[in-house]
């Protein structure tokens, strides 16, 4: 747990990962794991919470408390050196980062997994770092360079991501696996419901709004991190702002004081779930996995996060599996690998050219990538690598 504190600490401010021997190799596989579970349960545990009747607003307030009062007291200990002074500008981004990473974020991935299942909240969840890179391009944070592997296989892989939600969004299809798949298999299509008023449609725009909002907040929270470089007290910063925007929220529409009881152990159970679980000790191991490993080294057990959603889901929830959610996640994991691929190619070539003292927008740069090389590399280099 120490290391993971010290990953905590120093995590935010180093460019690249230095490489891991073997016993700490083993150490972020199994981290890596135990995240994918982690968060995996979340999914699953918010379907829980939702399916006893507890309100979509009071959720995410009671999360974020327990999430602040976790990570505030580390923030301020171990972070008093990298906090610059406090100034009204800070405040207002760490406001907006509250509305679109905390508000906006949370709220549509409620609203959404209300309206379909965890396991295609989870699946369309693996388009975020597409939708990043096609953010950060838009807004001329990521350089496009389509003479390149690397810039082929990053915008491929958003267009990939981009077929699959939508098919996921117009195309739900037959049952092709369940716990009642053999007694009742429908086809149901975008202008079907999933029972009583909800839409699996509009389900999939919210998670997509949750998504957008989700990659929005990466694209803004990296220029605020090199002007206020301390990432537990602006995590503490953005939570605690998001509290307050939820408890706004909460108090113009959620006027039932009813609603903010919690009348069993189960609905307690569920809230310290996501508090402590999903937005503590997994965020500390996640922070400290990408200190060690490299963001594209955590980022490709997102799809083991899918899988393992798919069997509690199956399990816990009874949850059927349908063809357009099977196609539409198949669609979006192979986008996914795709960009996470181009990233990792580009940072290789990137290291090169500086080694050879070649600049990067230089035409030899360019002419230095062919398509002639296989997207895949080989098994022993993708083991080297991690």
């Amino acid at each position: 747990m120490g290391d993971v504190v010290r990953g905590l600490h120093g995590g935010g401010g180093a460019g690249v990962p230095a490489p891991a021997k073997s016993p700490e190799r083993a150490r972020l596989h199994v981290a890596m794991l135990a995240l994918q579970f982690g968060y995996a349960g979340f999914h699953v545990v918010s379907r829980l919470a939702l399916n006893m009747g507890v309100s979509k607003l009071v959720f995410p307030v009671y999360r974020n408390l327990i999430a602040l009062c976790l990570l505030a007291p580390f923030a301020y200990f171990l972070e008093k050196k990298d906090r610059p002074a406090m100034t009204p500008a800070f405040l207002l981004q760490f406001f907006l980062l509250a509305l679109c990473g905390i508000t906006a974020n949370q709220g549509f991935y409620l609203l959404g997994l209300d309206n379909t299942s965890p396991t295609f909240a989870s699946a369309i969840q693996n388009s975020v770092p597409a939708i990043t890179f096609a953010m950060a391009a838009a807004l001329g944070i990521e350089r496009v360079r389509l003479r390149r592997r690397d810039g082929l296989a990053k915008v491929a892989g958003t267009m990939l991501c981009v077929a699959g939600a939508t098919v996921i969004t117009l195309f739900k299809g037959p049952a092709v696996f369940g716990p009642a798949t053999a007694a009742v298999v429908t086809t149901v299509t975008a202008a079907g419901t999933t029972g009583g008023n909800k839409s699996w449609a509009l389900g999939c725009v919210y998670l997509m709004g949750h998504c957008l909002s989700w990659s929005g907040w990466l694209v803004l929270q990296a220029p605020v991190l090199k002007r206020y470089p301390a990432r537990l007290s602006v995590t503490s910063y953005t939570c605690f702002f998001g509290l307050l925007q939820f408890l706004a929220v909460a108090a113009v529409v959620e006027r039932d004081a009813a609603a903010w009881t919690l009348t069993s152990g189960s609905e307690l159970l569920t809230i310290l779930y996501a508090g402590l679980v999903a937005s503590g000790v997994a965020f500390a191991v996640q922070t400290w996995c990408i200190d060690r490993g490299g963001p594209v080294f955590v980022a490709v057990y997102q799809p083991v996060q899918t899988l393992l959603v798919a069997v509690m889901a199956s399990l816990l929830l009874g949850e059927q599996f349908y063809l357009g959610g099977v196609m539409g996640a198949v669609l979006i994991i192979a986008g996914l690998y795709l960009v996470l691929w181009g990233k990792s190619e580009e940072r290789a070539l990137a290291a090169k050219l500086a080694a050879a003292g070649v600049g990067d927008d230089e035409p030899d740069a360019a002419a230095a990538s062919c398509l002639k090389q296989p997207l895949l590399p080989s098994p022993a280099t993708l083991e080297s690598a991690v």
